[in-house]
């Protein structure tokens, strides 16, 4: 049975320990094992607990799996007998996994989930590209009481009507993608059902700027990160119904909602003066404009992502410049950005993370001004004919601590 990952000991109490004198004895002491296996990634410790009993019994410490989302082929689990399904999810158990990820679901899948997983302690679901019903996602969701996080992908049976029999007040986390029966109602659903949602993530062609209104009437308090992604029905409109309900909005993300303009992003600026991350990329209505809107009410913004916003060029990034709080900036494919306008975010003194990724425009001038950006953790580089072998080592050996990605 397979398993992939999508994420990343002491010895035992009371354990006499006596220092290893052989090879051997060495690869079997608890001590060293506790610390040698904090050098392997999750999918390497899932081959490792293969060696032998005392490193399975020491890497499958609940510590060496926080944060792990076992995702499973449903289908080949199917293949799989009933002792071995029970043991694939035990063994998950063991390891104090919370969080689980199914490909393939169906209706008939749900029941023995149901029956072998223990209830009690799964906090984030993820189902993807499966063929559940909304009479299925209902058994799901109030089987599993724990259930925090919910993410459906590719599940094209699940309608509005799923979502409103469905979903339970416990959940604080939504991601919805790909669910081509997912509308406005799915929208007002996910705002009046869970009080305390904390995160929303919404990708759908079919959502429109009246969504958006709901938020006016039903939007849970708590609501602080806000993700629409490919939503290609929302205009300017739509953000307006949006920012005078959640002015507390932390994280926003227009991201290929290509119908928003700079009248979009000005009421952004105006009335979201909270957010501290904000995703414009593959907005082709953007422009320099919008910028100076975002330079004026945005003071705490501290990342911004234009990738792919055509309608930004020197001006713009020239206004970014003085956003001091930034830490963060992604201008990948701006297919309008020269040297000039490079030269100018070097007066970002606290920029952390900066990726020009396929910006064609620029060359080996406008590259080797971002030495003077000595605090840069991370610089991203690739799909840059700008870039030499020469300027590459010139960039690590000024800025050495800064990870290149080219």
């Amino acid at each position: 049975m397979k398993c992939n990952y999508l994420v990343n000991s002491p010895s035992r109490k009371g354990e006499n320990h006596l220092k290893p004198t052989t090879t051997q004895e060495l690869w079997e002491d608890r001590k060293f094992l506790n610390t040698f296996f904090h050098y392997f990634v999750l999918s390497e410790r899932a081959i490792l607990v293969q060696v032998c009993r005392v490193w399975k019994e020491v890497i499958y410490q609940p510590k060496y799996w926080r944060n792990a989302l076992p995702v499973l082929s449903c289908r080949e689990l199917r293949r799989c007998s009933d002792p071995s399904r029970r043991r694939i999810y035990r063994s998950w158990e063991k390891r104090g996994v919370d969080s689980l990820g199914l490909f393939e679901l169906s209706d008939p899948d749900i029941v023995d989930l149901i029956y072998n997983w223990p209830l009690g302690n799964l906090r984030h679901l993820a189902v993807r590209w499966s063929n559940i019903s909304n009479e299925g996602m209902k058994t799901l969701l109030t089987s599993f009481r724990s259930l925090r996080q919910l993410e459906l992908v590719g599940c094209n049976d699940v309608t509005d009507d799923g979502l409103w029999s469905s979903l339970c007040p416990r959940i604080v986390s939504v991601t919805v993608a790909d669910c081509v029966h997912v509308a406005d109602h799915s929208v007002a659903a996910v705002l009046r059902l869970l009080p305390s949602l904390y995160e929303f993530n919404l990708q759908s062609y079919h959502v429109t700027d009246s969504a958006l209104a709901f938020f006016g009437h039903q939007r849970p308090p708590t609501l602080t990160v806000l993700r629409l992604h490919s939503c290609w029905k929302l205009t300017d409109q739509g953000v307006e119904n949006l920012v005078h309900s959640i002015p507390t909005l932390a994280d926003l993300s227009l991201s290929g909602c290509c119908g928003i303009t700079d009248r979009g992003v000005a009421l952004i600026a105006t009335h979201l003066r909270n957010l501290r991350s904000l995703d414009l990329s593959w907005c082709p209505k953007v422009t320099d404009v919008a910028v100076q809107y975002l330079v004026r009410g945005l003071t705490f913004l501290e990342e911004l992502i234009l990738d792919r916003c055509s309608g930004i060029t020197d001006t713009g990034i020239g206004y970014i410049s003085t956003m001091t709080n930034l830490n963060a900036l992604y201008l990948r494919w701006c297919p309008r950005v020269h040297d000039a306008g490079l030269r100018q975010l070097c007066r970002l003194r606290n920029l952390l993370i900066l990726s020009l990724a396929g910006c064609q425009l620029l060359t080996e001038e406008g590259f080797s001004s971002l030495v003077q950006l000595y605090h840069l953790e991370e610089l991203e580089l690739t799909n840059c004919p700008g870039i030499s072998p020469e300027l590459l080592k010139y960039l690590h050996d000024q800025l050495p601590k800064c990870l290149i990605v080219d």
